[in-house]
């Protein structure tokens, strides 16, 4: 039996691709669209995590989620400086193990979950504070998620990047060890959701 001429199509225009990734085909409907980062990896600095702990006086009571976790020092001091359970979510899966990693060595494992996750699809309806160093854009692309799904006076702390209109409750400086000054913003859930 004779290949139809579509089938006859398709093989020639696969071996004609050769070895090319389909990666390199993006406008292929078939292709899934990857996941976008909501801002590049770059670590807080340890004393603007204490400092951003401290802005939302977390406290053993809390449930502190870290939206862009990357190597997850923000929930990993949560839990070891305060008792406060913690939950990290990235989207790279390399974050996610050395996150993992970095609790089982700071031996906080059983406060600390760490999950690979897009933050955009993130249930924080059981957070009391979240804290956030992304950009402004993917803070506001948050911001209607957090405020429909945080309860009244739980807490969000974003390093660097404001909520655009949203007006913060408290501003502060805090200079890193390298003597860079970074800008950290607080605000608080009243239940109203804004867009």
């Amino acid at each position: 039996m004779r290949p139809s001429r579509s089938a006859t199509l398709t093989l020639i225009l696969f071996a004609s691709i050769g070895t090319l990734s389909l990666n390199a085909l993006p406008q292929a409907p078939w292709i899934e669209a990857k996941q976008e980062s909501l801002a590049p990896y770059v670590p807080t600095p340890q004393g603007v995590v204490d400092r951003m702990l401290e802005l939302a006086e977390v406290s053993s009571k809390d449930t502190v989620y870290d939206l862009g976790c990357g190597d997850g020092r923000i929930v990993i001091t949560a839990a070891k400086t305060y008792g406060a359970h913690g939950v990290g979510v990235d989207i790279d899966p390399d974050r996610i193990r050395e996150a993992k990693a970095n609790a089982k060595a700071a031996g906080v494992e059983s406060l600390v979950v760490f999950n690979q996750q897009d933050a955009m699809t993130v249930d924080v309806s059981q957070a009391t504070v979240v804290t956030l160093y992304l950009l402004s854009s993917s803070n506001l692309k948050l911001r209607p998620i957090l405020t429909k799904q945080l309860k009244p006076g739980s807490r969000i702390v974003s390093h660097a990047f404001s909520m655009g209109d949203w007006e913060p409750l408290k501003t502060v400086t805090v200079d890193d060890p390298d003597g860079y000054s970074r800008t950290l913003y607080l605000w608080k859930a009243d239940g109203k959701v804004r867009p």
